[in-house]
């Protein structure tokens, strides 16, 4: 089974729990050019939705955030977790970390149909590092990171 599993930064705001918030921060980000790894929604209150950006660089969100009032949460630390689709692919990583008394906060995963998956997991902040060294996961720069980014932005806020 190949596994390979990235550290990723994420930020989350806050919305109003109506139609169309969610399209709206999407539409925000991606004319201003905000590529992500990840989206996520969740219901936070009665009113109220939490969305979860996982962006392919942060630099470009945080312009964003800047320049259009965005008000972001973090950075927070997630990891990426990339396989093989098979059966029991997830247990490994969720013993690794059981075994070293971490306990998984979040996660959320999809096979992707054509035999893998991507997984999102979260554990707690001061668990992070531990949690890293433990997984083996990569901090070097990679198609993940800011490092080797090759897409041209010229950053022109648009408000």
């Amino acid at each position: 089974m190949t596994v390979r599993i990235y550290s990723a930064p994420y930020y989350y705001t806050s919305a109003c729990d109506i139609p169309g918030e969610a399209c709206r921060l999407l539409t925000k980000l991606a004319r201003e050019e905000v590529n992500l790894l990840a989206f996520n929604a969740l219901p936070i209150g009665p009113d109220e939705t939490q969305l979860i950006i996982y962006p392919f660089n942060t630099t470009w969100l945080a312009d964003v955030a800047r320049h259009t009032g965005l008000k972001l949460s973090g950075p927070h630390h997630a990891f990426i977790v990339q396989g093989d689709d098979e059966l029991g692919a997830l247990v490994m990583i969720h013993q690794q970390l059981s075994d070293a008394g971490i306990n998984v906060e979040t996660s959320s995963g999809l096979a992707d149909g054509k035999g893998g998956y991507r997984y999102i997991l979260h554990v707690h902040e001061d668990d992070f590092e531990r949690a890293a060294e433990i997984l083996g996961a990569s901090h070097q720069p990679s198609k993940w990171d800011n490092f080797e980014l090759k897409i041209p932005r010229a950053f022109e806020a648009k408000m």
